[in-house]
């Protein structure tokens, strides 16, 4: 019984090249209770391997967070298929708005202490008493209540490229970081403001609204779907785009474009850019902003040590990096000293 890839990256890129067919990129999570996520993660890794569906899948016993890249012509079995689960029957699924066949290039489905690295001791609280879920419509209206404030909540390197007007940004590496700032620099406004939040596709909000519900912040919103869903409708339904830039996603993409402003830099020249790259250094691999000419020049690298090592041969490369563990400049996300331009 196959539980895990057979196929390299490599080899899967070229199969999926050579079918020439349609995939669609999706996301879709769900809280419920799974008594043993082991066995679920092997339910699931059986069904979508023969599916031909990829992605990176993270199962808990508090429920499943989900990046995928479905073949379009299996679409629907993918959906049937989820709605066999009670817990996945009608879930929200969050279709991307820019679709690309190598989004996802391996099945990865992990079984994980939490689907989304809180920190957050989850006996304390109700997690179930959430915040209001609003539509984009409804978003764009509580934007314009002059007693909302509204917070993103993912890390600097997601809200640099591409945020809501007027939202607060924390500048903050991790979910976790995020969580007791907000509520302190927050704090005076418990009873007095709309506390209006949103991130990619929802998940981090979900878990957050109970939280800030918690600690007595008593008008709680969340923007259903997050920012991917809230580009569909404001297009489907021609509402006003109150986001700027792109919304930064965790693929082979990196970013889908939701309007054409340009609101970052790169982080080697200070050129207008949101383009993120990975070093090609593999012992480096630091996620950074390179716009074409740095990238050029530094052999999409962000450094002149990087590039001198990513020039040697694979195999001194490879000898290079024996025995040494990866460099913590990967977790950094553009806060490293030798980018003259971060964040």
């Amino acid at each position: 019984m196959q539980l895990y890839n057979k196929l390299s990256a490599k080899e899967r890129a070229a199969l999926i090249e050579e079918a020439g067919e349609d995939r669609l990129t999706l996301s879709f999570y769900a809280y419920a209770k799974i008594g043993n996520p082991h066995l679920f993660r092997n339910h699931l890794f059986l069904a979508w391997d023969a599916m031909e569906v990829l992605g990176r899948i993270y199962v808990a016993h508090e429920g499943i967070n989900a990046q995928l890249s479905v073949p379009a012509k299996r679409f629907a079995e993918f959906k049937d298929f989820l709605d066999g689960i009670y817990f996945l029957k009608d879930v929200r699924l969050n279709i991307a708005i820019e679709h690309d066949l190598k989004s996802f290039l391996k099945l990865k489905v992990k079984v994980r202490k939490k689907i989304v690295a809180d920190g957050l001791n989850d006996a304390s609280f109700d997690v179930t008493n959430k915040g209001v879920h609003v539509n984009a419509e409804k978003f764009n209206a509580l934007l314009d209540d002059p007693n909302t404030i509204l917070v993103d909540m993912r890390n600097h390197y997601e809200s640099e490229i591409g945020h809501f007007k007027g939202a607060i940004t924390p500048d903050v590496d991790t979910f976790r970081d995020s969580l007791p700032i907000i509520e302190e620099d927050l704090k005076e406004h418990k009873e007095d403001k709309n506390l209006v939040m949103y991130c990619t596709g929802g998940i981090r909000c979900e878990k957050a609204s109970a939280y800030y519900k918690h600690k007595g912040f008593k008008n709680v919103f969340q923007l259903e779907g997050g920012i991917i869903e809230y580009a569909r409708q404001v297009d489907n339904l021609q509402l006003d785009n109150k986001f700027i830039g792109k919304n930064f996603v965790f693929d082979h993409r990196r970013s889908e474009r939701i309007t054409d402003e340009v609101i970052s830099s790169c982080h080697q020249c200070g050129k207008p850019c949101d383009v993120h790259v990975n070093c090609a250094n593999e012992a480096c691999h630091l996620l950074f902003i390179q716009c074409e000419e740095c990238s050029k020049a530094m052999d999409t690298c962000c450094s002149t040590a990087c590039k001198e090592v990513n020039a040697l041969p694979y195999e001194e490369q490879k000898a290079l990096r024996k025995g040494i563990p990866n460099s913590n400049k990967i977790f950094k996300k553009g806060r490293s000293e030798v980018l003259k331009y971060k964040l």
